[in-house]
Parts: C-alpha cells; sequence; structure tokens
C-alpha cells in the first residue's frame, strides 16, 4: 500500500469519476483506517484500527463487494459531514442509470475520505 495516490480533491473526483481501480479506491480507506499488512507474516496488523473496526474485521473488508461494512464506513461520518461530496466538491451524485451498488459505494468511500480530510484540516 505504499504506492497509494494522495488524498486530494483530485483523487476524490478520479474514485467518483470511476477512474481508480476499486482495489485502490479500498487500500486508501484500509490505509487511513489504520489496517497494515506484514508482508513477512503474511497477516493484517491492526494495532492501529479503532476497536470497532478491528473486532468486526480484523482483515480489512472489500467495502464494494460488502454493504454492511459500506454501512458502518457511512455510519463513522459526522452528521455534518455527510453531504461534503455536494458541498465542498459540488459533486451532484450520479444519473439514475449510474446508481449501482459499485458506484455508489464508491461515493460512500471518497465522502468517507473527504471527511477524514475535513477532520484533519487537510481541505
Amino acid at each position: 500500500m505504499t504506492d497509494l495516490p494522495p488524498l486530494t480533491t483530485e483523487t476524490l473526483w478520479a474514485i467518483l469519476n470511476n477512474e481508480l481501480p476499486d482495489d485502490t479506491v479500498n487500500q486508501m480507506v484500509w490505509h487511513i483506517l489504520g489496517y497494515r499488512y506484514d508482508s513477512q507474516t503474511q497477516t493484517w496488523q491492526t494495532e492501529n484500527v479503532d476497536t470497532a473496526w478491528a473486532e468486526k474485521y480484523p482483515e480489512p473488508p472489500n467495502f464494494i463487494e460488502s454493504r454492511p461494512a459500506t454501512v458502518q464506513l457511512t455510519r463513522s461520518i459526522p452528521k455534518e459531514n455527510k453531504q461534503l461530496l455536494k458541498t465542498q466538491l459540488g459533486f451532484k451524485g450520479y444519473s439514475v442509470d449510474q446508481l449501482v451498488p459499485r458506484l455508489t459505494r464508491r461515493a460512500t468511500m471518497a465522502n468517507w475520505l473527504l471527511s477524514e480530510m475535513q477532520r484533519r484540516a487537510a481541505l
């Protein structure tokens, strides 16, 4: 996970526009959640992962494939940050023909990442 793109608004747009691979988007969220892979032991390290995540997901979840994990991610976004994609990026959402779980979950991940940027005062 060392070759992840920087956490910038350009990267968030790349997520929303489906320009980054799903694996990369997952890895970005995992990294910020605190998951680290130890290649020597071939295990996931969770020392830096919030207990609520580490207990439920000892290995990082695939947010694209897991509705429960995406719901937990959504719930972890502070209420005041739920609309950041609209207010900060001007994202108007997807058209009706684009409303498929994969894209909406990517939007959730982008919103969570944007919320993290806000929390870290990186905006």
